[in-house]
């Protein structure tokens, strides 16, 4: 997924016609102005912390929330897409390191939040997603994602209905050869594909 935070529409629109399908915002008015100017033919994904209040403006919009963290979420989430007659798919975002600056569940928190979810009928948990910390430290970075990778296969075995670990979302431009190896399936790419960010 091209992640396109402060990336101009003319460029998003090249690399769309260069094969990206799926593309990726942290903000949620950002993702609604490049909705608007870019249109349909492309999966637009919000994978930043998501408010309770700007839920309204993107439930019809996104193919994919990652960043499902907390109870209050999951219910203005389930109460707008209810409205709408929708059912929306989600990841859980997992704080594996459990960095402070950072969103998103500790490990043994994933479960019982999980079942929570669960009775909820117009969300879908569809996988988990992670960032790792920003390190050069790759046998850090193994733990990190060898503990999201065996999170999702505990999961998967339960054999919860109503919920599959179709994605298991980690690795960015520093770590993502790494997260693939240790069974990512959808890397989060900005800088790699369209240059350092301009702020």
């Amino acid at each position: 997924m091209a992640v396109t935070k402060t990336v101009d529409v003319a460029t998003i629109e090249e690399a769309i016609g260069l094969g990206i399908t799926d593309i990726g915002e942290n903000r949620v008015q950002e993702l609604r102005e490049k909705i608007e100017a870019i249109g349909e033919g492309v999966n637009y994904h919000l994978i930043g912390h998501l408010q309770t209040n700007k839920v309204k403006y993107i439930i019809d919009k996104v193919k994919l929330i990652h960043s499902l963290d907390r109870l209050s979420l999951v219910k203005e989430l389930d109460k707008r897409a209810r409205q709408r007659q929708l059912v929306i798919d989600t990841l859980v975002q997992v704080n594996v390191a459990e960095e402070e600056s950072k969103f998103g569940l500790k490990v043994e928190e994933v479960l019982p939040f999980i079942e929570e979810v669960l009775k909820y009928e117009n969300i879908r948990i569809r996988g988990l997603m992670t960032i790792a910390p920003y390190t050069d430290d790759e046998a850090l970075l193994r733990k990190i994602f060898r503990t999201m990778y065996k999170l999702k296969e505990d999961i998967s075995k339960r054999k919860y209905e109503n919920l599959t670990m179709d994605y298991l979302s980690m690795g960015m431009t520093n770590d993502y050869k790494i997260a693939i190896e240790e069974g990512s399936n959808m890397i989060r790419v900005g800088s790699a594909i369209f240059g350092a960010r301009k702020y």
